[in-house]
C-alpha cells in the first residue's frame, strides 16, 4: 500500500503560531503546535511509503507526495523500481530535489561525502558500529558534531539488504518532545539546557581526532525555527548533566525509546528502497550477510533541512476548541 502521489499538497504557513511552540514559556503557541501535530493520527509505516518510479529523477506528484510525509511525520520511506543498482547519483540527485546540497564530509565518507555502509573490518575494529553487522543503539546522525556541522537531514538508500536482519526502528524528534513535554515540561527544560550532554573528546593512538562537544538534546534550529534533537544510547560516547533533573529526564527519554508505541516505525529497507528525513532518532538491529548477499546502503548527510518542512511551512487550520493554558499543553 502507497501515498496517493496525485493529491498535491501545497505549504500551508502555520499563521496562528507567532512565537516558537518549543519556548515552554510560550503554553499557547505550543498548543496549538501540539493540536496541528497530533491532528495527523499515527499510521504504520505501509501509509508512510511512497511508490516512486526513479529517486534520481521523481514526478512532482512523487516529490510532492514524499514532501507532504516528511512536512507532518519528517520521514519518509520510499519504494523505488531501481532494485539493487549500485549508483550514489540515487541519493544525491534525490537530495537535490529536496533542496539538499550541503553534504556533511565525515572522516569514514566517500570522497564524494556519500558514505557506503557496508561491513568493514578495518572500521568496525576501532569501535565504529555502522560498519559492523552489530546493532545500533537508539541515536540521531552527528550527535558528535559541532554546531556549525549540525545534521539536519539525512537520506540512507538501499542496494543490498542484508541475509537476515537490519530492521531500522524510526521516531519523529517532534513526537519525542511532544511526548515528553506532557509528561513532564520539566523533562524538557532539563533537556534544553546549553550543557545537558557532553560527547567526549575522540582519541586515536594518542591523538585527538574530535574535540569534546557540550549541548542540548533538544533546541531550537537558528537557520529554520525547527525542532533539532541531538542523542545517542551509546553509555560510552556521553556524558550526562550531573544532577537529579536531568537524570529524571534522561530516564523518561529512555523509556519512551525502549516502547513500542504509535511513535515508533519500523521498516527493513529492501534492494531500490530509502529513507529520506529531517535526522530523526533510529536504531538498527543486528544482521548477518551471506554469500552472494551483503548488506550496501548509501548515506549523505546534510547540513539543510528538507525544504517546505520548517515550522512555517507546517499545515495548521483554526483551531475550533482551543484546549486549557497551561506549560504541558493539556
Amino acid at each position: 500500500m502507497s501515498v496517493n502521489a496525485s493529491i498535491p499538497v501545497p505549504p500551508v504557513p502555520l499563521e496562528r503560531v507567532t512565537v516558537s511552540p518549543f519556548d515552554l514559556d510560550q503554553a499557547t503557541s505550543y498548543r496549538e503546535w501540539r493540536r496541528h501535530k497530533l491532528g495527523e493520527p499515527e499510521q504504520p509505516v505501509k501509509n508512510r511509503l511512497v511508490e516512486i518510479n526513479d529517486p534520481r529523477v521523481l514526478t512532482e506528484a512523487e516529490r510532492e507526495a514524499m514532501r507532504r510525509l516528511c512536512r507532518t511525520n519528517n520521514m519518509v520511506v520510499y519504494r523505488s523500481r531501481l532494485g539493487a543498482l549500485a549508483d550514489k547519483a540515487i541519493p544525491a540527485r534525490l537530495g537535490e530535489q529536496f533542496g539538499l546540497t550541503r553534504l556533511d564530509h565525515n572522516p569514514f565518507a566517500d570522497e564524494d561525502a556519500i558514505t557506503s555502509l557496508e561491513v568493514v573490518a578495518e572500521k568496525g575494529g576501532r569501535g565504529y558500529i555502522p560498519y559492523t553487522n552489530r546493532r545500533l543503539l537508539w541515536h540521531t546522525d552527528g550527535y558528535y558534531n559541532p554546531p556549525e556541522r549540525r545534521i539536519r537531514a539525512f537520506i540512507l538508500h538501499c542496494v543490498t539488504p542484508a541475509a537476515r536482519g537490519g530492521e531500522n526502528a524510526l521516531i519523529d524528534p517532534e513526537m519525542a518532545y511532544l511526548l515528553l513535554r506532557d509528561d513532564n515540561p520539566g523533562h524538557i527544560e532539563a533537556l534544553m539546557a546549553p550543557d545537558a550532554m557532553t560527547i567526549p573528546a575522540n582519541t586515536e593512538s594518542g591523538s585527538e581526532t574530535r574535540a569534546a562537544q557540550t549541548g542540548p538534546v533538544f533546541s531550537v534550529d537558528p537557520e529554520s525555527g525547527s525542532l533539532h534533537m541531538r542523542y545517542t544510547a551509546r553509555t560510552r560516547s556521553i556524558v550526562w548533566k550531573d544532577d537529579e533533573r536531568t537524570r529524571r529526564a534522561v530516564r523518561a527519554l529512555e523509556a519512551l525509546l525502549a516502547g513500542d508505541g504509535p511513535h515508533v516505525v519500523r521498516h527493513r529497507l529492501g534492494a531500490g528502497e530509502g529513507l529520506l528525513c529531517n535526522n530523526v532518532l533510529h536504531n538498527r538491529e543486528a544482521f548477518e550477510d551471506a554469500p552472494g548477499q551483503t548488506r550496501l546502503l548509501y548515506r549523505a548527510r546534510y547540513y539543510d533541512r528538507i525544504a517546505g518542512t520548517s515550522l512555517r511551512d507546517v499545515q495548521a487550520p483554526p483551531s475550533p476548541h482551543p484546549s486549557p493554558a497551561g506549560r504541558g499543553g493539556e
